[in-house]
């Protein structure tokens, strides 16, 4: 039987630290301030995202593009931790502003939401990337107390920061392009569902995987 996972369940030694922590090697690390490493995850983070908004494809009847960016998110979250996750999805959305790097390219505040003399009128894909922030905190603050470290833990953090991200991004879409809520879940939620169950579980797979990696890392010293 599976045993729960317990928010609290880490030695309070152990809560707080994530992966994010053992991927700079320690030669490197030992040369630099623990401020320019989290600078440096926080980049690391940011441009992954980019990245992976690029890598996708638009289906014919949703004005949602599918990309690898919700697992990008969880990832990143889950692998920095709230803070950290939650300034790495940041600046990420900070660099869309200038740079085309959200999905399909674009960028600008018009991306999320723009203001006209018939008033605020906010894009359909906007929420999606509002509610990564609130994902990627989310899984940052579970990875932090040692969901990731098991499978059944990692699966239901994935899940949660998924949730979250429809939770947001469907009522927007509905907002944004007037529909009913069934319409908005038929356009923005049903069509990813195969999609992201599979990106849910490659991102729960990674965490205890590299978990066990790093704890025979640290046995071989």
């Amino acid at each position: 039987m599976l045993a729960t996972p317990q928010l609290h369940r880490l030695p309070a030694t152990e809560r707080g630290i994530t992966l994010g922590d053992f991927l700079v090697p320690i030669r490197i690390g030992e040369r630099m301030s623990a401020r320019i490493r989290h600078i440096a995850l926080i980049c690391v983070g940011a441009v992954f995202i980019a990245v992976t908004a690029n890598v996708g494809f638009r289906l014919p009847d949703s004005p949602v593009p599918v990309t690898g960016q919700t697992l990008s998110v969880l990832v990143v979250g889950g692998a920095l931790g709230l803070r950290r996750g939650v300034l790495s999805v940041g600046l990420y959305l900070i660099l869309g502003l200038l740079l085309p790097v959200y999905a399909n390219q674009q960028h600008g505040f018009g991306a999320i939401a723009s203001v006209g003399w018939s008033g605020v009128a906010i894009a359909p894909v906007g929420g999606y990337l509002i509610s990564f922030l609130f994902a990627a905190a989310l899984v940052g603050w579970l990875a932090e107390n040692g969901w990731d470290r098991h499978i059944g833990g990692a699966i239901g953090a994935m899940i949660l920061g998924e949730a979250v991200i429809y939770l947001i991004g469907v009522p927007w879409l509905a907002v944004s392009l007037h529909l009913s809520p069934q319409v908005a879940i038929e356009k923005g939620l049903t069509p990813f569902l195969i999609g992201d169950t599979i990106k849910l579980a490659i991102a729960a797979g990674i965490f205890p995987c590299a978990w066990w990696i790093v704890g025979r890392r640290v046995g071989d010293r």
